[in-house]
């Protein structure tokens, strides 16, 4: 029997964080029962650990393995998010919302929008988001869980305090930690394959599969197995972030900030126990000393660490699955936070390994299928990113003009086009991002479509009016029964722990 048919009996996780515990969590709780799992990782070695913000898959993953929401909450300072709010992105002065959900009602033939699109040029319609209830719950600082999942929700979270309790998770299911630092890593000379890990103790690791968390090192995809690095900043200009703490000044409001610069975008995540803070740049664009300093200017509250630097290549392995190494997180590659997509990467490479779990031996036609599935599901997500500097009025410094006049992926330019030209816009297979969200960032962003629907001129004027008041009428009386997202945190999802 060949070395990649072997039955996959043995995982070893290389490293933990986000990346390691939220893998040893979802294999231990699925297939524990018939997998010898181990994570090996070194006290000594630190992550990066700054990305706080999630989106709403988040929830579907804790589902999946049975994660208890208010247990994870108190466990990790949680508090709930809502959507982004976007600050100066469209102009200096210009702020709008990427919430979650859904904005409207839509028509089979043609999204909410076109009805909006036309009110608007009536004058009988709000802005976009007055027809959205996660972006006005989010502006008057309102949460609760509503019947049938009513009001779609993220979280912020310490993502320290995250990974410690997926450890006592994933160790209640029996996962074996190793503590240590990897030596070496040892290839098998007839399949190339990791065949073990020689740990600076002494003691060798070996699996059938292994999975690389060891962040942006990437040893085992990266350096072992020496997969290609493809570098997108070409599009994605920002390659440096500086991440600091503050002590909480206020109610935790329950939706990110990101506050556009003159060479990059600032953001703020509000925690139980403390807000997460950080600027990502351009080191093209704005020096370190230029970036922590307007970094420093723009805090609320006593700033409680050393501000950090980290450095960045935003793009992607050209593998995700190489051999029997699969990357996970930043060792398989990374974009920027502006979404907050980075965990969502790393949910989807665990769900997609558990649902094509190689049990009776790596075959090509599985890994394959794997990386094909990671490619586009990167890409897609790459391009809704770079549409945030692409689409844009600034042209008040050399960052923003040149995001403005770049050239970008056809792909990309296709879909600005289409909803440019008549409003279009299409949700591609799996894709993460719906139609609403490249539609709240198309029009928050300044790209306002040529024409509507044909399906919205079926409504009169004053049918139109009345169906577009209703919307928000509906969405003003549920907010308002609302409780303060504070008060809702403090009542039912408090840490124990300061």
């Amino acid at each position: 029997m060949s070395q990649s048919l072997r039955p996959v009996r043995r995982v070893v996780i290389a490293g933990g964080g986000t990346a390691g515990w939220m893998a040893a969590a979802a294999l231990t709780r699925t297939l524990g029962k018939v997998l010898d799992i181990t994570l090996v990782e070194s006290d000594d070695i630190g992550t990066v650990g700054v990305g706080e913000a999630t989106i709403p898959s988040l929830a579907q993953f804790h589902r999946l393995i049975d994660i208890d929401e208010r247990a994870f909450m108190k466990a990790t300072s949680a508090t709930f998010k809502l959507g982004i709010s976007f600050e100066h992105w469209r102009a200096r002065g210009q702020h709008y919302m990427h919430a979650f959900g859904a904005t409207g009602t839509d028509h089979w033939t043609a999204g909410f929008h076109h009805f909006w699109h036309k009110g608007r040029a009536a004058g009988v319609a709000g802005d976009y988001g007055d027809y959205s209830l996660e972006h006005q719950a989010a502006r008057a600082l309102r949460f609760g869980h509503l019947p049938d999942d009513g009001l779609v929700y993220a979280y912020h979270l310490d993502a320290g305090r995250y990974a410690r309790y997926l450890r006592r998770y994933a160790e209640h299911f029996g996962i074996e930690r190793v503590e240590g630092k990897i030596a070496a890593v040892e290839r098998d000379p007839a399949s190339g394959d990791v065949a073990a890990l020689a740990l600076d103790s002494g003691r060798r690791l070996e699996a059938d599969l292994f999975l690389d968390c060891t962040g942006f090192r990437s040893l085992l995809l990266g350096q072992t197995m020496g997969v290609p690095y493809d570098d997108w900043s070409q599009w994605l200009f920002n390659d440096s972030a500086i991440a600091v703490q503050t002590a909480s000044v206020g109610p935790a409001v329950p939706y990110t900030r990101a506050i556009a610069h003159d060479w990059g975008w600032q953001w703020r995540i509000p925690l139980q126990h403390r807000t997460g803070n950080g600027i990502v740049y351009a080191s093209r664009y704005a020096d370190d000393a230029t970036a922590r300093a307007a970094l420093l200017a723009n805090l609320e509250g006593e700033v409680l660490t050393e501000p950090r630097v980290i450095r960045f290549t935003p793009g992607q392995r050209r593998q995700v699955w190489a051999g029997n190494v699969i990357g996970l997180g930043l060792a398989s590659g990374f974009l920027e936070p502006i979404e907050s997509t980075s965990i969502h990467l790393i949910q989807r490479t665990i769900v997609r390994l558990l649902q094509l779990f190689p049990g009776a031996g790596i075959r090509p036609a599985m890994v394959e299928e794997f990386n094909s599935q990671a490619a586009e599901d990167i890409r897609t997500i790459r391009d809704f990113i770079i549409l945030h500097y692409k689409v844009t009025e600034r042209d008040d410094t050399p960052y923003w003009r040149a995001a403005r006049d770049m050239a970008v992926p056809d792909a990309l330019q296709h879909r600005i086009d289409l909803f440019g030209g008549a409003g279009q816009v299409f949700r591609h297979q799996n894709e993460l991002f719906s139609e609403n969200s490249w539609v709240q960032v198309m029009l928050g962003q300044g790209l306002m479509p040529c024409a509507h629907h044909p399906t919205a001129d079926v409504m009169g004027a004053t049918e139109l009016a009345a169906f577009l008041a209703d919307i928000r009428t509906g969405i003003g009386d549920t907010v308002a029964k609302l409780p303060g997202h504070q008060a809702y945190v403090e009542r039912h999802f408090q840490s124990d722990t300061p």
